[in-house]
């Protein structure tokens, strides 16, 4: 079972790919090819896929029973004590420049005042 995940790819490349694989959602294609196919099919991917990112999940003999690989995407395969999981990057921290989120206001709204204790 091999599952491929396009966002902001070409039309042309989910065209391709429907040569193999089946569109079961916009950008989502899942297939059986060999091995060999599977690889073609990544490398095309990873060539033509314009400004957009793709992933590429597929079944394996290992501990897991799938592996997966990402390309130009924001998570990022870690190996963790033999697991492989997605490591997503954490919020950017403001720099010096930038102006702080503002803290969210003290107590009760007016109108929460007015529901609770009734109108004065």
């Amino acid at each position: 079972m091999t599952v491929i995940v396009l966002a902001n790819c070409p039309a042309g490349l989910r065209g391709f790919l429907t040569r193999w694989l089946l569109e079961i959602s916009p950008g989502v294609f899942l297939g059986a090819p060999t091995t060999r196919v599977r690889d073609i099919l990544w490398k095309e991917v990873r060539q033509y896929r314009g400004k957009g990112r793709a992933l590429l999940a597929y079944q394996t003999n290992n501990e897991q029973g799938f592996a997966f690989a990402t390309h130009e995407h924001a998570w990022h395969p870690t190996d963790h004590e033999g697991l492989v999981l997605l490591h997503r990057p954490s919020p950017q921290a403001p720099t010096a420049g930038s102006n702080p989120p503002s803290a969210p206001i003290q107590g009760w709204s007016k109108a929460a005042k007015r529901r609770r204790f009734g109108s004065r």
